[in-house]
C-alpha cells in the first residue's frame, strides 16, 4: 500500500486522543518534539514568532549584515 507522510501540530491536550484515533485507524504516527529555547531569567519560553525568527536567521534568511564579527562591532559603534 502507498502511504503519505503528513506533518500536523497537535495541541497537547488533545495527544492521547490523536493516538487513540490513529491507532482505530491502524495509521502509524511518529511524535516530534519542537525545538523551543527559554529565557533563563524569567523562565519564560519563545513564542513560535520568535522561533521561527532564529531557524530563518539559522539557515540565512532574513540577515541584514554579513561581515565579521569585528566589521559588525564597527559599524554598531558608528551609529
Amino acid at each position: 500500500m502507498d502511504m503519505t507522510s503528513i506533518t500536523i501540530d497537535v495541541p497537547n491536550n488533545e495527544v492521547s486522543f490523536f493516538k487513540k484515533m490513529m491507532e482505530k485507524l491502524g495509521w502509524s504516527y511518529k511524535v516530534q518534539e519542537k525545538t523551543q529555547l527559554f529565557d533563563p531569567e524569567t523562565g519564560d519560553r519563545l513564542n513560535d514568532k520568535t522561533m521561527k525568527v532564529i531557524e530563518d536567521a539559522r539557515n540565512g534568511k532574513g540577515i541584514e549584515f554579513s561581515g565579521t564579527v569585528n566589521e559588525f562591532k564597527q559599524w554598531a559603534e558608528s551609529i
